[in-house]
């Protein structure tokens, strides 16, 4: 019992760590792929071409998605064995939030009382997903996608750190554990 208690102390922090991320994400793949078998990659042009974002941030993407393959031990080739494509979407959200309720004057400056009052604020929000699509070279046939969702920033310094983290959450379960029977 007092292990339990030990470590549900580090559990909770770890699942609240989990929940702070600012990015979602989720993966699917072909499991009758051997992902052991892929050790070099290129970027998919075509559709790369497709993105519909700015040449920095697709610059920005391309190199973060090169630094995290290479980090797994990947090598960039001009014969690959995948080839990384990415897709992007975003929606711009606006929310309200109605709060007409108050405490103030009432009847010529004489007392004080709750009142109904217009206190609307709105505000908006960049709402991001980034897809990674690998594909296997020879066979022309995509083997894993993986996607992430999140708020963007305008800001450079913010913006640069936060294609970072999509990207480096997007590939962190890649190349994925397959179980053997």
């Amino acid at each position: 019992m007092k292990k339990i208690l030990k470590y549900s102390g580090f559990l909770v922090l770890l699942l609240v760590l989990q929940s702070c991320s600012s990015v979602k994400v989720a993966a699917d793949y072909d499991k009758a792929v051997d992902f052991k078998a892929y050790k070099t990659f290129a970027f998919f042009k075509p559709g790369i071409d497709k993105a519909e974002i700015n040449d920095l941030d697709k610059r920005r993407i391309l190199r973060a998605i090169e630094a995290e393959l290479m980090a797994k031990g990947y090598t960039k080739s001009d014969n690959p064995d995948v080839l990384v494509s990415i897709f992007t979407k975003s929606r711009e959200k606006v929310n309200v939030y109605n709060n007409n309720y108050g405490y103030g004057p009432y009847g010529y400056g004489w007392g004080w009382s709750p009142y109904y009052g217009n206190n609307t604020t709105v505000s908006t929000s960049t709402e991001g997903v980034l897809y990674v699509d690998l594909i296997d070279a020879n066979k022309k046939e995509m083997i894993w996608q993986g996607m992430g969702t999140g708020y963007l920033d305008q800001d450079i310094d913010k913006k640069n750190e936060l294609i970072k983290e999509f990207v480096s959450k997007i590939l962190e379960n890649y190349p994925p554990e397959i179980e053997t029977k």
